[in-house]
């Protein structure tokens, strides 16, 4: 697990991140997965804490899935070990493993009610009929679903089978609840819901969830952490806030929000980017740093009283994009340089002028082109 810099001194130490540092139920050792002769997980380790909500992100084919799977038993490591409550887990058979999959297409039995549908694995497991019942009509409370219990699935909307899939997973008890991309086949409006609902869920319940999405916006509002997966190796994990506000690589920077990568050298603790100068910690030589369009705004004397870390500069709109709330503007600046830049909607008249940003709120990330 990729740990955080000291030195990113606007990294918060919230509530969430500290989950991290609890005991672990679920943990993955330097698993390494390939098909044929493609690696999809190369030394992967993850450690998940009882109650978490933990997100792993990342681009289609990154490892998403596959780290799912062999979580689930579906798959098996080429290397590495997967551990839960002190047992060895990949060892186990699926059917033996504390933990239940959600998939993206629901699986549900379409000649089954609902009702059928969540009882089915207590079933197979020769629960007592009386206790299949009340473990089946509670769920179905938790999820508000008891008036549809005889309804057959495809009389139900997306949203109120994913509600069914979930309850099915939730009647069996599972330690660990596996979410792979759920609410991708619902409809954004829809999908926003589901979300709150979903959280509100796994708060009630406690129990450990693992969420599988491509969409950035999801993991930030879902997740405790997020573990960004790249070509199948790590590249960080953190909380949603610490991600955003301190991300460790370029890539990370790229994929979680938008953000100008300002490229340049660092000598005798000052950084140069073009003719953009401030006060920098690191080593000297090639640096990168990552900053967010909203943290550049307008410059005036009164927002730069007191602050001599302002860095200031002279630039003009290129181009303006209006996104609800706030617009986003690609901006030149004099030496040539493009920014992106986000705004309160509206408020483009403010920016003719001179802009700024705090020397903080550029953070030094490693970068693969620079080595």
């Amino acid at each position: 697990m990729v740990k955080l810099r000291a030195a990113d001194g606007v990294c918060d130490d919230s509530p969430a991140a500290k989950t991290s540092a609890a005991v672990p139920l679920l943990e993955i050792r330097s698993v390494s997965k390939s098909f044929g002769s493609r690696d999809v997980l190369r030394d992967v380790s993850l450690s998940v804490a009882s109650g978490e909500f933990l997100t792993t992100l990342g681009e289609s084919g990154s490892g998403k899935t596959t780290m799912l799977r062999l979580i689930a038993g579906f798959e098996q490591p080429d290397a590495g070990e997967i551990w839960m409550g002190g047992e060895r887990l990949d060892n186990l058979p699926p059917h033996r493993r504390r933990v239940n999959t959600v998939f993206q297409t629901y699986a549900l039995f379409p000649h089954c009610s609902v009702y059928e549908n969540i009882a089915y694995g207590l079933r197979i497991r020769q629960t007592s009929k009386s206790e299949m019942d009340q473990r089946v009509r509670r769920v179905l409370e938790m999820v508000r679903m008891s008036e549809y219990m005889h309804s057959a699935p495809a009389k139900l909307s997306g949203g109120q089978q994913q509600r069914v899939a979930l309850a099915r997973a939730l009647v069996n008890r599972p330690q660990v609840l596996l979410l792979d991309e759920p609410l991708s086949a619902l409809d954004a409006n829809l999908r926003r819901q589901m979300q709150l609902e979903l959280k509100s869920l796994q708060r009630e319940l406690g129990i450990t969830f693992l969420f599988v999405t491509h969409d950035q916006e999801e993991a930030m509002a879902l997740s405790d952490r997020i573990a960004l997966l790249r070509a199948g190796r790590m590249e960080q994990v953190a909380s949603p806030r610490e991600i955003y506000n301190c991300p460790q690589t370029a890539y990370t920077a790229l994929f979680i929000g938008q953000t100008n990568l300002l490229r340049g050298q660092v000598k005798n603790g000052v950084a140069y980017c073009g003719k953009l100068t401030w006060i920098a910690a690191g080593p000297d030589g090639p640096a990168t740093f990552s900053l967010r369009p909203e943290s550049i705004r307008p410059s005036s004397p009164n927002s730069r009283s007191g602050r001599d870390a302002a860095v200031c500069f002279r630039a003009r709109i290129l181009s303006q994009t209006f996104a609800g709330s706030t617009d986003l503007l690609q901006i030149e600046c004099e030496d040539g340089q493009i920014l992106r830049v986000r705004i309160p909607s509206g408020q483009t008249g403010a920016m003719a002028g001179v802009l700024e940003f705090l020397a903080e709120d550029a953070i030094r990330v490693q970068d693969a082109e620079q080595g």
